[in-house]
Formats: C-alpha cells, structure tokens, sequence
C-alpha cells in the first residue's frame, strides 16, 4: 500500500481532483477496493461527472459498501467505505444520472481497476 492508498484508505484523505489514475480512465473492467480486492464497481456504471473523480451511479452489489455520516471540515456529506475491510473509498451524492440518481464519487487510489481485455 502505497503513502497515498494509507492516507485515503485508512485516514479516511481525499486526493486532489483530476490527479488520480482513474478519474479519466475509459477502459471496460470492474474497480475493486485497493485494500483488500472486494468487487465494488464495474465500467458499465461509470460516468464522467465533470468532478475530476471516477464516478458511478450504482455498485456492484448493495453488501459491498456500507455508509457512515461525515461532518468533517463543516459539511454534511455520506462516506463509502468497503464493507469487507472498513477502508474509506469517497462520498456519495444525490445529484447522479438515472436510473439512480446517485453519484459515488470514489478516489482512485482506493481502487485497484481489472481491465476485461487483460483477464
């Protein structure tokens, strides 16, 4: 893991938008958590929300994330976290395209990305 990954993962940072690996990345493929390999999401559900993250409108399945309120730095905002090892993966907002209206806005460096063409 790198410093960045451990900052993210388990300080619960954020990286600086528009810098991380997968913000911009269109390949097809699922996003797994970086920390210990559980599926979260899949290319079909990515979207470019204009944010500077990787965003997708829904997981994989509902069992892999847990959410937790976060009132740091004075906003009102829903953390992500991998249900499996409790690592913190980004947000998620109300203002994502249909079918769910939702935006899980996820640092890349909570990630590790499975490319469909590599397997």
């Amino acid at each position: 893991m790198s410093n960045e990954q451990y900052y993210i993962l388990r300080e619960k940072g954020t990286e600086r938008a528009f810098t991380g690996k997968y913000w911009n990345n269109k390949k097809e493929g699922e996003y797994n958590c970086a920390a210990c390999g559980q599926k979260l999401f899949t290319s079909n559900t990515k979207f470019d929300s204009g944010t500077g993250w990787p965003c997708f409108y829904d997981v994989v399945d509902d069992k892999y994330v847990d959410f937790m309120e976060d009132n740091r730095y004075d906003m009102k905002r829903t953390e992500i976290i991998c249900s499996n090892c409790n690592s913190h993966l980004g947000h998620i907002f109300n203002d994502g395209p249909n079918p769910t209206g939702l935006r899980y806005c996820i640092n890349s460096a909570s990630l590790d990305f499975i490319d469909n063409n590599k397997r």
